[in-house]
């Protein structure tokens, strides 16, 4: 059997620790290699580890065609699902894989209105379970049909990847922003996403800084950063509180006008009492 691993794909999905592939070559010497290969073709779509361990200690494996794939781009929707539900997948992890599903889904669906609106035809029904498709239909067109749901909103993508939409956010700007050396400490666990975001603002020679010196001086870098931010808000409530002196002499003119407006009141008050007794008197 001629199986053609591509590197491109080997390395598309995060790789397995250490840990979790000795786990997986005892299991599989252990057991053997239960679950089938899956490829396109000849190329070889999942199962690099089991088949690398297999072809090491010459153990017996089965492959399985997916006839759903029709471009590179099925097969790395179709792998970023599978692995999304991988549980030994950190938050980090999760979040990539789903922004890289949002950013295919949304490429094919605008090729495949363009194409559509080109062509002056709908976008074709996609067909139930494996059957084939009626008629000749253009390739981007039924690519789009095959991810009928786009992830559009922050939240969307939150939901695919089992995370908060703060945290899709907070990976969103460590992407952008961090220095790779940070973006390999989040991968290797060694700082909080949101120590990751907080420090992927700093300047890029800072964090390769932080980062060279480890994990502690990255968390002590975030540490600083949120200081920094706290600190004109603290001067303003110290200012503000500078300033209530200032404001005390138009306090004390207002309780003056008050104590005023009481005695003027009372005087108006004896007034009436006198114009009473008078008139009683003159009647």
């Amino acid at each position: 059997m001629n199986i053609v691993v591509l590197e491109e794909l080997k390395a598309y999905i995060e790789p397995l620790t250490p840990d979790e592939h000795d786990a997986l070559e005892r299991s599989l010497l252990a057991e053997g290699c239960r679950d089938a290969l899956v490829l396109w073709g000849d190329i070889l779509v999942d199962g690099h580890n089991r088949y690398g361990i297999c072809t090491k200690h010459g153990l017996p494996f089965q492959t399985v065609q997916n006839p759903r794939f029709q471009s590179m781009e099925d097969v790395h929707l179709w792998m970023i699902d599978q692995h999304l539900g991988r549980r030994s997948l950190s938050d980090f992890q999760r979040g990539v894989l789903a922004l890289r599903k949002r950013e295919i889904v949304a490429e094919r669906r605008s090729r495949a209105k363009a194409e559509a609106d080109q062509n002056a035809g709908p976008v074709p029904e996609a067909p139930t379970g494996d059957a084939p498709w009626e008629g000749e239909a253009p390739a981007a067109a039924m690519a789009a049909v095959l991810e009928p749901k786009p992830l559009q909103s922050r939240e969307d993508i939150a939901r695919a990847a089992r995370l908060s939409a703060s945290q899709v956010g907070m990976i969103e700007k460590i992407q952008k922003q961090a220095a790779p050396e940070v973006v390999a400490a989040v991968r290797a666990g060694d700082i909080s996403l949101n120590a990751a975001a907080v420090v992927a603002t700093l300047p890029e020679e800072e964090q390769r800084a932080a980062a060279a010196a480890g994990k502690d001086e990255l968390k002590q870098a975030a540490k600083r950063v949120r200081e920094s931010r706290r600190k004109p808000r603290d001067e303003s409530a110290e200012a503000s509180s500078d300033a209530a002196p200032e404001a005390a002499p138009a306090s004390d003119e207002v309780s003056a006008l008050r104590q005023r407006v009481a005695q003027l009141e009372a005087e108006n008050a004896e007034l009436r009492q006198q114009v009473q007794m008078l008139s009683a008197q003159l009647v």
